[in-house]
């Protein structure tokens, strides 16, 4: 396993970030990303864990994107990882994906609306891997305690973070109520802000999810001045042809400008 972040509220150390395109696409668009995240990282002083979905199990319509193939974008993950010499992550949905992703990449992600399936959560954690859990947007920070019970249970030594992704307001938007990190830090564990799905407009009526991106800023420096250990954040090259959530996705060319105002925020809190 490459080395993981592993900070918490009282570690006087920088935000990490958890951030690549929402979906593998194909080996040379995961490369480019990567690439350029790790140098903006490396020159900034900024832990880096690269994020890609080996596949998209929560789609809006029957036609929408789902992946190139398990193995395949599996594979692509690992590769960049070894590569880049950088821990990655990627979703399960099921329990028994996790014993399929888990040689693959370094954390297993638990997706938002499925942050209470025991089972999976269970799954999870006896890989060995750490599993990163996405909070409910129907659930509070202080409930998300019993996810990471349920991951303890099984691995007493498992690095759980939990990850913050707006709530439900409505029936086609999201509202993020900044209470929720103290309350998910107050569990002893790593707290990250996903900057990106959190500006998601789902189920909308085209069939396609849309978003906010100019308001990624708003909430990511939000985020750090609250007091968040990372930040999850998607991004493309060109999020208008992404195959899965380009309508909340930072263009990749604004992340080093974005990044370089946060680390300038988090040094003035700390």
């Amino acid at each position: 396993m490459m080395k993981l972040p592993y900070t918490t509220h009282q570690d006087k150390a920088p935000f990490f970030l958890m951030a690549g395109s929402c979906a593998i696409e194909n080996r040379d668009l995961a490369f480019e990303i990567a690439e350029r995240i790790k140098t903006i990282t490396d020159t900034l002083g900024i832990p880096f864990i690269f994020k890609g979905s080996y596949r998209k199990a929560n789609r809006t319509k029957i036609d929408s994107f789902t992946g190139i193939g398990d193995i395949v974008a599996l594979e692509i993950l690992h590769e960049v990882g070894q590569h880049f010499q950088v821990p990655t992550v990627t979703d399960i949905h099921e329990s028994g994906e996790a014993a399929m992703a888990a040689p693959y990449v370094d954390v297993l992600q638990i997706p938002a609306f499925l942050c209470r399936q025991t089972d999976l959560l269970a799954a999870a954690a006896q890989t060995g891997k750490a599993v990163n859990i996405k909070k409910g947007q129907f659930m509070s920070g202080a409930s998300m305690k019993f996810a990471v019970e349920k991951v303890k249970h099984e691995n007493p030594d498992a690095l759980v973070y939990l990850t913050d992704r707006g709530n439900s307001f409505g029936y086609g938007d999201l509202v993020v109520d900044f209470r929720n990190i103290p309350e998910m830090a107050a569990f002893q564990v790593p707290v990250i802000m996903d900057c990106t799905h959190s500006l998601q407009r789902p189920n909308q009526g085209s069939g396609v999810t849309g978003g906010q991106p100019a308001l990624i800023e708003t909430i990511a420096k939000a985020a750090i001045a609250v007091g968040t250990d990372g930040l999850f954040i998607e991004t493309h090259p060109n999020p208008s042809v992404a195959k899965s959530d380009g309508a909340n996705m930072l263009p990749l060319n604004q992340l080093e400008g974005l990044l370089e105002k946060l680390v300038k925020i988090r040094e003035a809190i700390l």
